[in-house]
Formats: structure tokens, sequence, C-alpha cells
């Protein structure tokens, strides 16, 4: 029975996955790297829980990690934006509701960006 991988980054099926994994091992939905800390069994909530791993600069780019060790749970689910997911991080530690996911676009009016964008597609003849 294989495993089923998916990216750590959006969670997309890594079907074509040919372990050992490559260093150039990309999502094909999002181009993240997946040869990365963040994709790691040893990879924890403190960081590399491997002592004798090096150190990484940056959990997010390839790396040439030795003891990597694909982990089939690495994608954390729902929250693309880092600080989306710190602000549910937040929420939850003082027992909060999380904020929304997405906004409800009949029920909330245009954010200033989204107006200014309707107004210039408008002016240059595209759909909205």
């Amino acid at each position: 029975m294989s495993q089923q991988y998916q990216c750590w980054h959006c969670g997309e099926t890594l079907a074509d996955l040919i372990l050992p994994m490559s260093r150039r091992e990309v999502c094909a939905q999002c181009q993240a790297d997946q040869h990365v800390c963040k994709m790691c069994e040893h990879f924890g909530h403190r960081g590399c829980d491997e002592d004798r791993a090096e150190s990484q600069s940056d959990t997010e780019k390839a790396n040439f990690c030795d003891y990597f060790k694909p982990a089939t749970d690495a994608y954390k689910g729902g929250y693309q934006d880092k600080s989306q997911r710190a602000k549910a991080e937040l929420a939850a530690l003082f027992g909060d509701a999380p904020p929304e996911q997405e906004r409800n676009k009949e029920d909330a009016p245009l954010t200033p960006a989204e107006l200014a964008e309707k107004k210039l597609r408008e002016m240059l003849g595209g759909n909205n």
C-alpha cells in the first residue's frame, strides 16, 4: 500500500511523487518546494527534532538535509496566508472565534481596493 502525500503548502495530492524525494520536487498546483523542513516528519512546532540535522534558515525553501523524511500529514489545512494562521492561533489562544476564512461577497460591501478595481474595469470596458 502506498502512502498518500500532500503538498505542505496547499494540500494538493502529490500523485506523481517518486521516493526518495528529489531536492527539486515541486507541487504541480502551487509550485512550492517539497524537499523542505515543513514537509519533513522531523519538523515540529519548535522546528527540527532531529538532533544531528543542520539548522535551516528558511523552513519553506528546498534544502539538502540528509535526514529528510516526507510526512504524510505535513499540510495543516486551510490557511494559505501566514497572517491568517497567526490570527487564528491568537484567537484560539484567547478562546475567541477564528477570523472568517473568506468574506461572503453577497453580504459584505466591497473593500476600497475591490471598488477601485471594479471602477477601473468598467472604465476599460472589461467585464466584471
